[in-house]
């Protein structure tokens, strides 16, 4: 009986945080009431403050979630996505990863990292939150250099903290969000672009 309690409960906070991911984007922070939210995943205004208790808690919950696509408890770094990644041989192979595993995670998580970046400037909670996102997409992008050091396959005289600061700007959720919506660009061909140039500007010339 409390497995099933268990399995509702959660299937109740994906239902809130979908419709919360989906408010957000079209109507901001502030737009986005717990009252609109709840009518949107069909629960009571008392069941979202019972699962999160306030507004930025639960935009957390949306971006993590939103960040690795599902609500498991496993970090982006601890998933196979990751794991078989850094385990290749062929730097190509790995800048080309990476930059497939980015594009599936900044269809999910841009528009909501751009609600945030939006609200940084007046709100406490959300500066801190933007904070945090961008300490996480830099140890993520740590890691992908880390996996390209250990091949040896930086440029020479790439330090690994430059080789991050351009992968942070080229697979950065702004740049991202300007090609694919204002420029109109499909997902495939950001991915393709990005890729060429993460290469270039990374990688040991042949």
């Amino acid at each position: 009986m409390a497995e099933v309690k268990s399995g509702r409960s959660a299937a109740t906070r994906r239902r809130i945080v979908r419709a919360a991911h989906d408010l957000f984007v079209v109507h901001g922070y502030a737009g986005a009431t717990f009252q609109h939210i709840a009518d949107s995943a069909g629960v009571s205004v008392q069941t979202v403050y019972f699962h999160y208790g306030s507004k930025s808690k639960l935009l957390k919950e949306v971006i993590d979630t939103a960040s690795v696509g599902d609500d498991a408890p496993v970090a982006l770094l601890d998933r196979p996505e990751f794991t078989d990644l850094a385990a290749l041989d062929d730097a190509e192979a790995v800048v080309q990863g990476w930059v497939e595993t980015s594009a599936a995670i900044l269809d999910r998580v841009a528009p909501v990292l751009a609600v945030v970046r939006d609200a940084a400037g007046s709100d406490p909670d959300m500066a801190a939150q933007w904070a945090v996102n961008s300490g996480q997409r830099r140890a993520a992008h740590e890691a992908f250099v880390a996996v390209l050091t250990r091949l040896e396959s930086l440029r020479p005289g790439l330090t690994a903290h430059e080789a991050t600061d351009i992968t942070i700007g080229l697979l950065s959720p702004e740049l991202f969000l300007i090609l694919t919506r204002e420029c109109a660009w499909p997902t495939p061909r950001w991915q393709s672009w990005t890729t060429a140039q993460l290469a270039h500007a990374l990688l040991r010339p042949a």
